[in-house]
């Protein structure tokens, strides 16, 4: 190799490679003078992908083939399957059977964990960083990481009032190269928004080697020989990383019995979080997907029951896959039923496993779950890539790995419960608007956050108007009403809001109002306002009773930033931060800074206290 300074166990590896198929990467190596230290930089990045692949590199060249063929040869993962009608229940929020599965998943929640995949930059959206420290409203700037923390601590706080004084729900959260570094760092400085020393705990995704051709050759990056080109091995390998870090073993060892997975720019999903575990144990469900009603042929994946002559299972089928499954079992295709939507919900990858199920399961499969390859082919006989590929794997997946007698189901709700992804930059959201009506952007997102809260409130019995009115931003229709922050801690059911509003008759907003609520033992006793602001913040501990009656200065978005239609895209003020470029909006108070201290009342000491206006 012409270097003295490479262990036994790299030179082994290298052998072991050249033996693979790999033997291209290291051509000429014996001439080369004068590299031995980018030699072995090769050499140790080539032992640590190594080590983070079960069977090791050897094991993912076999693997790569293995499908690069099936690939090739056109193969079916589904084939010989028959898609069936899955099993499960579909809720809508405030009617009775919500309220039951609300109520029974509240019973579970002491006994829960939570997963948050979090590896992606906000790139896409036109930022640039995390996503998950994006504000997810900018009345109060909450970040996306900071509201699921609360999110979680309040079911903590309401598990320990029911008895659980000891409670602590434990969050998992993977990180990859891009985001690691920044999560952890948001964290640090935000004090773990709350949780605990240990309470959470963050597993780092690695990348796998990228292939070239069907023989499955490696590929160096294009301006270093001595470094071998990586890409994302796909979120399923969240899986392996709580699987190599014990936590399912933790977990079910400690007896918890459910774990929930989410996404990252979600802000809605913690909604429907209680009903869900609710379902999951009233079906006894192995694996529970949060799901919304589908239309046929929407550009989202499907629950679908799946059988064959040797298997029967039921995960989720992409969109793209789903007509030809219908047609090739002799089905017309993806069509609606009586409801006017397919049988076959829409997937969110919001997932509720059953932890000693799961953590079994992860142990036989050493957090593996069945992988894929999707090259980008040249040429018509399928010899050539485009670029360079490499292997995937999804979290969704998992319930391939599980036998027929696995209980795998779904809950429904509307979506305005549960999903309002952020993942759009302003340009590709309106188009995405015009198709869908979802252009899941900055503003969308945060019109849903308010929204949400006022559905809430009119369930709970309170006079304000759900619906708002259209305003545009960014060129894409926003949702304009009363901006409703009801915090986590103030109630993470609807049956708590209704309990924190004993007298819902005395409580009147208008469209131009925008109320904050965040405290456990916050109690609205009256609330009236046509127009105006009011803030109320309670640590814990402090007993806040609201009687208010009156208007004043509105919080109001201020439209920013305007479209270029020669070069399509948006120009903003040079100074306007990226969080609110991607909304098309400030959020500006009408009043004087006066007016604004006498609405916002912040409690940070345990007491008796009336907020009043009359």
């Amino acid at each position: 190799m012409g270097s003295t300074s490479m262990t036994e166990k790299e030179l082994a590896l290298i052998e072991k490679l050249k033996q693979n198929g790999q033997a291209h990467l290291f051509k000429g190596w014996e001439e080369l003078k004068g590299k031995d230290a980018e030699k072995k930089m090769f050499a140790e990045q080539l032992v640590t992908l190594d080590g983070q692949y079960p069977g090791g590199l050897v094991g993912y060249i076999e693997n790569s083939k293995k499908l690069l063929k099936f690939s090739k040869d056109g193969g079916n993962p589904f084939e010989g399957y028959t898609p069936m009608k899955p099993s499960g229940i579909m809720l809508t929020l405030g009617d009775k059977k919500f309220d039951e599965m609300e109520a029974a998943g509240m019973k579970v929640i002491k006994d829960t964990a939570f997963c948050l995949v979090a590896g992606g930059l906000g790139e896409r959206l036109g930022y640039n960083g995390i996503k998950v420290e994006l504000p997810y409203e900018t009345v109060t700037e909450t970040c996306y990481l900071d509201l699921y923390c609360k999110h979680i601590l309040a079911l903590q706080a309401q598990a320990r009032k029911a008895g659980a004084t000891d409670c602590v729900l434990p969050l998992a959260i993977m990180t990859s190269g891009d985001t690691h570094a920044k999560t952890v760092d948001l964290l640090k400085k935000n004090n773990n928004f709350g949780m605990a020393e240990g309470q959470v705990v963050i597993v780092k995704q690695e990348k796998v080697p990228s292939l070239a051709n069907n023989d499955a050759a490696f590929v160096a990056q294009k301006d270093n020989a001595f470094s071998l080109q990586t890409k994302p091995h796909g979120h399923g390998d969240v899986h392996k990383l709580i699987h190599d870090a014990g936590l399912a073993k933790k977990w079910a060892s400690e007896g918890r019995k459910y774990l929930m997975f989410f996404q990252d720019t979600n802000g809605l999903v913690f909604h429907a979080a209680p009903a869900a575990f609710g379902v999951s144990v009233t079906e006894e469900f192995e694996v529970n997907s949060i799901t919304v009603p589908r239309k046929p042929g929407e550009a989202v994946g499907a629950i679908c029951k799946l059988e064959s002559k040797d298997k029967t299972l039921t995960c989720n089928v992409e969109y793209n896959q789903l007509d030809a499954l219908m047609k090739a079992a002799g089905y017309a295709g993806d069509e609606a039923d009586a409801s006017g939507f397919s049988p076959y919900p829409g997937n969110l990858n919001i997932l509720i496993f059953s932890i000693p199920e799961y953590a079994a399961t992860l142990e036989k499969s050493n957090g593996m779950v069945p992988e894929f390859v999707n090259p980008k082919y040249k040429d018509a006989e399928k010899t050539i890539f485009k670029k360079p590929t490499r292997l995937e794997c999804m979290m969704q997946d998992y319930p391939k790995l599980l036998d027929s007698k696995a209980k795998v189901g779904f809950i429904s709700l509307e979506r305005g419960v549960c999903f309002s992804a952020v993942k759009n930059n302003a340009v590709d959201a309106r188009g995405k608007q015009a198709k869908t009506g979802f252009p899941e952007s900055a503003c969308s997102g945060e019109a849903d956050a308010y929204k949400v809260c006022r559905k809430y409130l009119k369930l709970a019995g309170c006079d304000v108007a759900v619906e708002g009115k259209t305003a545009e931003y960014n060129m894409i229709k926003t949702d304009v009403g009363a901006k409703v922050v009801l915090q986590p801690s103030f109630a993470c059911t609807l049956a708590e809001l209704k309990a924190k509003i004993p007298k819902p008759s005395q409580v009147k907003l208008g469209q131009d109002t925008t109320v904050v609520l965040e405290g456990e033992d916050v109690v609205v006793e009256r609330l009236e306002m046509e127009k105006g602001f009011l803030s109320v913040v309670a640590c814990p501990g402090a007993k806040v009773t609201i009687d208010w009656k009156g208007d004043g200065p509105t919080m109001d978005f201020v439209p920013e930033g305007k479209f270029d239609d020669s070069k399509k895209e948006f120009s903003y003020p040079e100074d306007l931060a990226e969080k609110y470029r991607i909304r098309g909006y400030t959020t500006k108070y009408s009043g004087s800074e006066d007016e604004l201290t006498k609405h916002t009342f912040v409690f940070d000491k345990p007491g008796t206290y009336k907020v009043s206006l009359n």
